[in-house]
């Protein structure tokens, strides 16, 4: 089978390393792909938003299926787009795509559906806004409604820091939207648990934890993520069949309801409080870094998988994983996730240690005069599986200490909390 990944982070990467160990694949395309993909795909250097090109390549490389990794174009409705053209694809239609694409869309379905969730308000001017911050208690969580590229989200100590961030979000600082979406401060311990749907039914697709803030200890700002290990330590029989019945299955209820079946990836995000899940996001794709630790530990075919449920044939298909953990560390660019450092050269990664164990997925990297070279942001994710997390870890930090590429950074102590747990 033929296959094109939209994408060109460590998700897509990872995705593709997955596509490519199955013996039904012909040929993998990945658009625009990154400097590792090249070196199991073929990278078509293109817009992810330019739907005509995307086209015009699927169709030249005649391509069965297209995996869809970001959500900006699911947002903007590619899925929409090459369905119509009779194109089989990975992911959400546009009206499900708001899951993700709008926090007041899906706010309003858990309060419609009774999914637990934080208390909320959502508005569009400024004094409504504060009339409702005014009677909330700090730390309250200020939420841009449509996509901010993971910077839309903030978590104030103050009434007076909170409307500076009301403003800016109302104003159009965020060109998604200026609706702005007020929330509870939720204590506890965050979850990310994933499931896969066709238009018939859903299946589990793994758990994991991430690291959001930039420092060691949890600490600083928030990014992209800056580390995740998988399976989450949290999950129990009794806690994952109340994420089921209570957020899953009523929203996939919901979506059916509404006349739009959702299908492909979903990735609730929770909060764990008091053996409680609640629903803090939904991201309609695989979370970065997560998928990489997915990806180590699937042992199921992933053509297979991929196809039968863009045949809404899921139903069927068996989905296996390993019994070993998985962690993932990103190498980020210095300055991140501020201004940071670009084109810098990254060395000795041939002397790392590659097997089906321990991998290098590549995000903000490219190609030239044969160097690798960095192009910002959260440039590596370097994974590892092993049956204990510190295991995992400890053959992570090997390999990092082979690289030479003295304007990148990172965490060491990521999977901490599990770890710890572990030796317990």
């Amino acid at each position: 089978m033929n296959f094109a990944v939209i994408g060109s982070g460590g998700r897509e990467h990872s995705i593709c390393f997955k596509l490519k160990q199955s013996p039904k694949i012909k040929r993998l395309i990945c658009i625009p792909g990154n400097a590792g993909t090249r070196e199991i795909a073929e990278n078509i250097n293109i817009n992810i938003n330019n739907f005509d090109e995307i086209l015009a390549v699927i169709k030249k490389f005649k391509i069965d299926v297209v995996i869809v990794g970001p959500e900006e174009p699911l947002v903007n409705g590619i899925v929409d787009f090459l369905k119509n053209e009779g194109i089989r694809v990975l992911g959400p239609d546009k009206f499900s795509s708001q899951l993700e694409g709008s926090k007041a869309f899906m706010k309003n379905l858990c309060k419609e559906n009774n999914i637990p969730t934080a208390r909320f308000g959502i508005f569009e001017d400024f004094q409504s806004a504060c009339d409702f911050l005014s009677k909330s208690k700090t730390p309250i969580v200020v939420k841009a409604d449509g996509l901010a590229a993971g910077k839309g989200v903030s978590i104030c100590n103050s009434h007076n820091e909170a409307k500076i961030k009301i403003k800016e979000i109302i104003e159009g600082k965020y060109k998604s939207s200026n609706k702005v979406v007020l929330e509870e401060f939720l204590h506890g311990e965050e979850l990310s648990y994933f499931v896969l749907a066709d238009d018939n039914c859903y299946k589990f697709f793994g758990s994991a934890q991430d690291h959001k803030k930039v420092g060691e200890g949890d600490i600083g700002p928030n990014t992209g993520g800056m580390g995740a290990y998988s399976p989450s330590n949290l999950i129990t029989a009794e806690l994952e069949l109340k994420i089921k019945k209570e957020i899953i299955e009523p929203t996939l209820k919901a979506m059916k309801d509404l006349g739009h079946p959702y299908s492909g990836f979903l990735y609730a995000g929770l909060m764990i409080s008091g053996g409680k899940p609640y629903l803090i996001e939904y991201n309609i794709r695989m979370g970065d870094p997560e998928c990489q630790v997915l990806m180590m530990r699937l042992k199921s075919d992933l053509v297979e998988i991929a196809d039968s449920t863009t045949r809404n044939n899921l139903q069927k298909t068996k989905i296996e994983w390993s019994e070993n953990k998985s962690i993932t560390i990103v190498l980020c660019a210095k300055g991140y996730p501020g201004k940071y450092i670009k084109d810098s050269e990254i060395k000795n990664l041939k002397d790392l240690k590659i097997d089906n164990d321990n991998q290098v997925f590549h995000a903000g990297t490219y190609i030239k005069d044969k160097k690798i070279l960095s192009n910002g942001g959260r440039v590596l994710n370097i994974t590892s599986s092993a049956k204990e997390l510190i295991d995992a870890r400890k053959k992570i930090l090997t390999n990092l200490d082979k690289i030479k590429w003295d304007d990148g950074f990172y965490r060491k102590d990521i999977g901490w909390r599990a770890i710890k747990n572990e030796n317990n």
